[in-house]
């Protein structure tokens, strides 16, 4: 009976010592959390947390590629999303679709947020991507004819910034007051009499054969195989205070993921590809 008993008494302390074996699961900040172990070691390590970043393709596309090799040195698997239509990105970020969206400057996401009761946070500025004119007709501003068409985007930041960009090229004036959402009503000298044409931004390179500028962001013109450097006959200052973001939900401003990612786009890797592969048409902010 004794020997039973010293049994009994060693098979419980046994199973103690391996349950007491097991370390604590953590969850991940955004997605993830499950635990993978490490049999020859006997420990466990936590799965990569995985984050959906919304993005329009070029650049912030391309500089997210850059940064998913530095993310996954810290076990985070970072999911790029590519929209062609930069509209639908804050509404998916806001409808929780992805973790975490880079295309905006600080001016758009303010408005989206007024204009949809929203309170989207941006958590580091990465490049700015000055406005250039365009145009398939001239190679100077000084040929533009009188009444020339001018395409500009039609979102309300945009088409401000497009018009002061036009203000700096010396083809217009604008109200003193007209701010960052200023509109072709706040034109108050026009010597040329041009003509206003608002449209989407993407739509703006393919419409270069039908006007006679068009004021586009760079990110539109690289996708549209046009150089900012080079193709571009005048270009916003690259002291441009559009600097372009990340943007998250307030929530998770402050997660180690977004922390991580905020730090990556603002590395030294980040900042000799934007150098290297865009020649001043994408400049660091950081």
């Amino acid at each position: 009976m004794k020997k039973v008993l010293a049994l009994i008494l060693c098979l419980g302390l046994l199973a103690g010592g391996v349950i007491g074996c097991g370390g604590e699961v953590t969850e991940g900040p955004i997605s993830g959390g499950e635990t993978a172990e490490i049999a020859d070691a006997g420990e466990q390590t936590a799965a990569p947390v995985k984050i959906v970043v919304g993005v329009t393709p070029k650049p912030h596309g391309e500089i997210l590629e850059v940064v998913k090799p530095l993310l996954e040195e810290q076990n985070i698997n970072l999911e790029i999303k590519p929209f062609t239509d930069y509209v639908l990105l804050n509404p998916a970020l806001k409808d929780k679709q992805i973790d975490a969206n880079f295309f905006q400057h600080i001016p758009y996401l303010d408005d989206y947020n007024s204009q949809n009761n929203a309170d989207l946070v941006w958590t580091v500025k990465v490049h700015a991507e000055p406005m250039g004119v365009y145009s398939s007709k001239i190679d100077d501003l000084d040929d533009l004819a009188e009444g020339a068409l001018v395409g500009t985007p039609n979102d309300a930041t945009n088409a401000g910034r497009a018009l002061a960009v036009l203000v700096n090229a010396g083809l217009i004036e604008l109200r003193e007051d007209a701010g960052i959402t200023a509109t072709d009503r706040d034109i108050i000298d026009n010597p040329k009499n041009l003509k206003i044409q608002m449209m989407d931004a993407p739509m703006l390179a393919r419409a270069l054969n039908d006007l006679d500028i068009c004021v586009i962001n760079s990110n539109y013109a690289i996708e549209a195989n046009l150089n900012p450097i080079e193709d571009s006959i005048f270009m916003e200052a690259k002291d441009t205070p559009f600097a372009n973001v990340l943007a998250v939900r307030p929530e998770d401003k402050d997660k180690e993921a977004i922390v991580k990612l905020g730090e990556a786009l603002q590395s030294p890797e980040v900042k000799q590809f934007l150098e290297e592969k865009y020649q001043g048409s994408c400049v660091p902010a950081f």
